[in-house]
């Protein structure tokens, strides 16, 4: 039994070593992240319905592109590899948890020993011969089996924090994996509406070749009565191998187009089945954008960064608790002796330990507080990418937001556009064949209303691509 002042020696002893830990630690500052947005993205817009709150599969009409993105979800190979981290992450927390419970295993061992006779254990022997008159074997066997356990007491929480923190990691890369699927069901619409954009331009490229294949043979037959020349002719065989060639090479950007969404899907090349035809009568969708402060629970990157800034916070006070003692127990029990015979006698074999230890770093511990200094920057970096990705997700909604106003008042001009180009070309061969205009002026008036055409469709293309951009920015697709 300790006596009592032997009780207060080792009491004021342990004070002692924990305020030289409290002293070597380091004083840190950590950031406190900046989470203010604006009341909202533009003057007048204050609803708080949001379309991030609607599934892709209620979002999306097309069943075609429905299909695409359902196969994508499940075959992409980022996605996929994404569940192998999740997989990882969920394994850590079990690996933590076993961390603060005691650890109890089995062990067994045999050995053998033959002792130098002018040693300590070589005299005791010879005295033992000497008093029974009986010889001592000269090799002494060693046998033992029994159960070992280890268990270090998490008085700081050090254990049960690490546990927390890859919790915490776990749940961050899970809405990585969300934030994947985001940017994955919008890259398989944009790829989708391209294909759709270049079908019209082909179809549009098709018949105005066959427009200008038209005014070629006009021109051959009005050269007949001498009314044109034969450079006018030249020009349009010109101007149709131009538009054949550049058929090519929108087919060319099709196939391409094609097998980038294959690869999306996680397949190889194959034909795309699509409806393209109804491409321009499509009516982007009106969204709701809500309001900022939704950005933060709808967002998965925005969630993702979050879960990482916890993280990061509490890693500080499981490096904090590194410079504290640790208090640990050791205890077995088992059989052990010198022969098999006598391995499993009880009680003479039975043997049992227990012993309680406490280890404190005092000197040299640069690596505890390097370990330390890192764990406070990463959490200010954190804090930081925490900040960036607030604001870097309120800009996008803010800039789709008046994409698509600029892109509709666009659309309705260059429709116009379109309408009275398309009426140039009747009159401008009309013109042509009473001799009243020049082939230039007919040629030129087909250039532009196919350039205008195309331009159009583009426009549309951006249309529908500003619309699923405000849709992922937002925060939704990953339903």
């Amino acid at each position: 039994m300790i006596s009592g002042s032997k009780s207060f020696h080792l009491i004021a002893l342990g004070v002692v070593v924990l305020m030289l830990q409290a002293c070597g630690i380091p004083e840190l500052i950590s950031k406190k992240e900046d989470t203010r947005l604006p009341d909202r993205f533009k003057p007048g817009l204050s609803k708080q319905t949001n379309t991030a709150n609607v599934k892709w599969k209620d979002f999306f009409e097309d069943p075609n592109l429905l299909k695409l993105i359902d196969i994508a979800i499940v075959n992409n190979k980022e996605i996929n590899i994404m569940l192998q981290r999740i997989s990882t992450a969920e394994n850590e927390i079990q690996a933590r948890r076993g961390a603060y419970l005691p650890f109890v295993n089995f062990g067994a061992g045999a050995g053998g020993e033959k002792v130098g006779k002018f040693t300590r254990s070589g005299a005791v022997e010879d005295n033992l011969e000497i008093a029974k008159r009986q010889r001592f074997p000269t090799f002494l066997g060693g046998y033992q089996f029994g159960l070992f356990s280890s268990w270090e007491i998490d008085i700081w929480k050090k254990l049960r924090n690490a546990r927390q923190v890859a919790v915490l990691e776990y749940m961050a890369t899970n809405e990585g994996k969300n934030f994947l699927i985001t940017n994955l069901v919008a890259e398989v619409a944009h790829a989708y509406y391209e294909l759709l954009a270049l079908d019209n331009r082909l179809e549009n490229l098709e018949q105005y070749i066959a427009i200008q294949k038209n005014s070629l043979e006009i021109a051959k037959q009005l050269q007949l009565y001498a009314r044109t020349s034969t450079l006018a002719i030249k020009r349009y065989e010109a101007e149709v191998a131009k538009n054949q060639g550049a058929k090519y090479d929108l087919m060319q950007q099709i196939t391409v187009v094609e097998n980038g969404i294959n690869y999306l899907l996680g397949r190889t090349p194959q034909p795309i089945q699509r409806a393209s035809k109804g491409f321009m009568s499509i009516k982007p969708k009106v969204l709701n954008a809500g309001i900022p402060s939704q950005l933060l629970q709808n967002r998965p990157d925005i969630r993702k960064a979050e879960l990482e800034l916890l993280a990061a916070e509490l890693n500080i006070k499981v490096a904090r608790a590194n410079f504290y003692p640790s208090f640990g127990i050791r205890a077995g029990i088992g059989f052990e002796a010198f022969a098999l015979k006598y391995l499993i006698n009880t009680p003479e074999s039975l043997a049992a330990s227990v012993a309680g230890e406490l280890v404190a770093p005092l000197v040299n511990k640069n690596a505890i507080i390097a370990e330390y200094k890192n764990a406070n920057a990463k959490q200010i970096q954190a804090a930081y990418e925490y900040e960036k990705s607030i604001i870097n997700a309120y800009t996008e909604v803010a800039n789709q937001l008046s994409n698509i106003d600029n892109l509709e008042k666009s659309y309705q001009l260059r429709g116009k556009q379109v309408e009275s180009l398309v009426q140039s070309i009747d009159i401008a061969n009309q013109l042509f064949l009473s001799v009243r205009a020049e082939y230039l002026d007919v040629l030129l008036a087909q250039r532009d209303a196919l350039d205008a055409k195309k331009e159009l469709i583009d426009t549309k293309q951006k249309q529908i691509d500003a619309m699923v951009d405000l849709y992922k920015s937002l925060g939704g697709g990953w339903q």
